[in-house]
């Protein structure tokens, strides 16, 4: 816990502006396709009721994406039937994060019994493609007439260690705002977490 708390205050001395690379807020997604943990593919279009969708890059190693399993659970609990599903993809690269393996992220997505999709991304092109950079990594997005638009990047809360009496849930803030028809106030935080793990 010590080493995690060192972590994240680092971390959170990174000021927070805009994406270095891959979507920044407002761009479009193209649809992409993965495997999921049940040995099914998974594209956005999959979900033809969603209104938009909660992509979590996440992964099975990072204590501070450990620290946010729960949370995330909760979040597709809550808003999957409301029309935002949670949809997870590991972005790390098994040879570099052997934890990260398809094989260790079915037993994780077991053990856990995820109600989403968990998606193994073994070029890494869909990671590359959105710009995430940190495990978790959040991108809300829009499901408008021009297609799914971003609509949040970042972090879910402040609070990574459940122990910050002022927690701001940007995340939760952020669909609020989509369900009212507003964008966001607040549409980019600094994602904190481990960084991920590219391919040598």
């Amino acid at each position: 816990m010590k080493r995690l708390t060192t972590f994240l205050l680092l971390a959170f001395i990174v000021k927070a502006s805009a994406q270095t690379s891959g979507y920044q807020v407002g761009a479009l997604v193209s649809d992409f396709s993965l495997k999921n943990t049940n040995n099914k593919t998974v594209a956005l279009s999959d979900y033809p009721d969603a209104k938009g969708y909660i992509v979590a890059f996440t992964c099975n190693t990072c204590p501070v994406a450990k620290a946010y399993e729960e949370r995330l659970i909760q979040l597709n609990s809550k808003y999957a039937p409301l029309g935002y599903p949670v949809i997870a993809i590991n972005p790390n690269d098994p040879d570099v994060s052997a934890g990260d393996s398809f094989q260790a992220m079915q037993e994780r997505a077991k053990s856990k019994q995820y109600a989403f999709a968990y998606l193994y991304d073994p070029g890494q092109e869909v990671t590359r493609q959105f710009g995430a950079e940190r495990t978790p990594h959040i991108y809300l997005l829009q499901k408008t007439a021009k297609g799914n638009k971003v609509a949040y990047i970042g972090a879910i809360d402040n609070d990574p260690e459940e122990a910050n009496p002022q927690r701001i849930n940007y995340l939760e803030n952020a669909i609020a705002a989509l369900q009212k028809g507003k964008q966001p106030d607040v549409a980019f935080t600094k994602a904190v977490g481990c960084g991920v793990k590219f391919k040598k």
